[in-house]
């Protein structure tokens, strides 16, 4: 793929870098993206992805913007409440470059019309707020042998992990074999926003960590971030021998 002077232009900052250059630079231009779900993580994802010029990405979403969701959910605006989501931030996103192709599913993710999505992406982002898509993502993802990345948030924490299916590894059913008996989610629990911030850009700081091929990655991690103690750790995921994937 031939990089014209004015990509060249704006992506110039990211070219120089040694780590990435115009063959790194290109790989970004190439990538097929999926992101599910365009709440407080998936806004910050989508606007760094785009920026940093992820050629084609696919949005999930099937709410319409709520006056509550405004103050973590950043492409949305007060004049955007009662509209769907995948609409809007298509809108917002053309603006900010109108070269990314954004194909937006108006849908909620659903057994039977998985595999017609998610087939045409290589890396799947998940942003969901409930046990039940997540395991569905999950376990799609471990057998079509895709990169699954993703974040949860609630409260005053945050928590990222990688998965690459194309590797024997652990599975999310291996971190977590069943669901807690509530929901810990922003609709239930709250949540600070800055942390929605913070992980969404984390999220897509390893999107593009997996499309360059680096190798400090979280594969296999959970990163857990706590917002009141500005604090960092990792912790290791291991494979459950009792895993219902096999892993």
């Amino acid at each position: 793929m031939k990089i014209s002077l004015s990509q060249f232009k704006r992506f110039e900052k990211q070219i120089i870098l040694k780590k990435i250059g115009l063959a790194g630079q290109r790989r970004i231009f190439s990538a097929n993206v999926l992101i599910v779900g365009l709440g407080g993580l998936g806004c910050p994802l989508l606007t760094y992805l785009t920026s940093s010029g992820v050629g084609r990405i696919g949005i999930i979403d099937y709410d319409k913007v709520e006056i509550s969701n405004l103050n973590r959910q950043t492409l949305f605006y007060p004049k955007d409440v009662g509209k769907f989501k995948v609409y809007q931030a298509k809108k917002i996103i053309n603006k900010i470059n109108k070269k990314i192709k954004i194909i937006p599913f108006k849908k909620k993710i659903t057994s039977k019309n998985i595999s017609k999505i998610f087939n045409n992406f290589d890396i799947i982002c998940d942003g969901t707020d409930n046990y039940d898509t997540r395991y569905l993502i999950n376990d799609y993802c471990v057998r079509n042998d895709k990169i699954l990345i993703s974040s949860a948030i609630s409260k005053f924490d945050g928590q990222l992990m990688k998965f690459n299916f194309k590797k024997k590894g652990p599975c999310y059913r291996c971190f977590m074999p069943s669901p807690p008996d509530f929901e810990n989610n922003c609709q239930n629990e709250g949540i600070f926003s800055p942390v929605a911030g913070i992980m969404g850009s984390l999220q897509a700081n390893e999107v593009l960590k997996a499309i360059l091929n680096t190798k400090d990655d979280l594969t296999n991690l959970v990163l857990v971030f706590d917002a009141l103690k500005t604090e960092f750790r990792k912790l290791k995921i291991s494979i459950n021998p009792g895993c219902i994937n096999k892993c």
